[in-house]
C-alpha cells in the first residue's frame, strides 16, 4: 500500500452520540475528491468510513447512494471525472454498472461504494463495518 505525501495521520475518537469518527484520518486526497463528488451529484449520505487497520488492504471506503439507477450512473460518472481532473488514478475496475444496484469503483488504495437507495440499507455497510472510524471528509474537502 503506497502512502503519498498528501496523507496525514488517524486520529479517531468518540463522538458525543457513541459512534466512532476520525478527523485527520491518513487516507490518500483522492478519497475527499471522490466524497465532495458524490455529494456534488446529490449522493445520499455519503460517508468515509477509515478502513486501514481492519482490513489492511484499502484505506478508505467511501459510501454513497443515487435515488434510481440514472442517478447512480451519474455518480460513478463525476466520481471518476473529478478524482481523475484532480491528477487521481481512474479506477482498477468498476463492476456493478450494467445494475447498477451497487457498482463498486476499485482505486486500489480505496474503494467506492455507490448503491441504489434500497440496495444501500439492504447490505447496510456502514453496519458491518461498524467498527471503522467514519472520517469527517467534508471538512478536508473543503480544505
Amino acid at each position: 500500500m503506497n502512502v503519498p505525501a498528501e496523507q496525514v495521520n488517524v486520529d479517531a475518537g468518540t463522538e458525543a452520540d457513541g459512534s466512532r469518527s476520525a478527523v485527520d484520518d491518513g487516507i490518500p486526497r483522492w478519497v475527499y475528491v471522490a466524497a465532495a463528488a458524490a455529494d456534488d451529484k446529490l449522493g445520499q449520505d455519503t460517508v468515509v468510513l477509515s478502513m486501514a487497520e481492519l482490513l489492511g488492504v484499502v484505506d478508505a471506503f467511501v459510501v454513497t447512494a443515487g435515488r434510481n439507477v440514472r442517478q447512480v450512473h451519474t455518480l460513478v460518472e463525476e466520481i471518476e471525472r473529478q478524482v481523475k481532473e484532480a491528477g487521481g488514478p481512474s479506477p482498477a475496475s468498476v463492476e456493478g454498472l450494467r445494475d447498477a444496484g451497487w457498482v463498486l469503483m476499485d482505486y486500489g488504495d480505496f474503494v467506492v461504494h455507490v448503491f441504489l437507495d434500497e440496495v444501500r440499507y439492504f447490505y447496510d455497510l456502514e453496519h458491518l463495518w461498524s467498527g471503522a472510524p467514519r472520517v469527517r471528509w467534508q471538512d478536508q474537502a473543503a480544505g
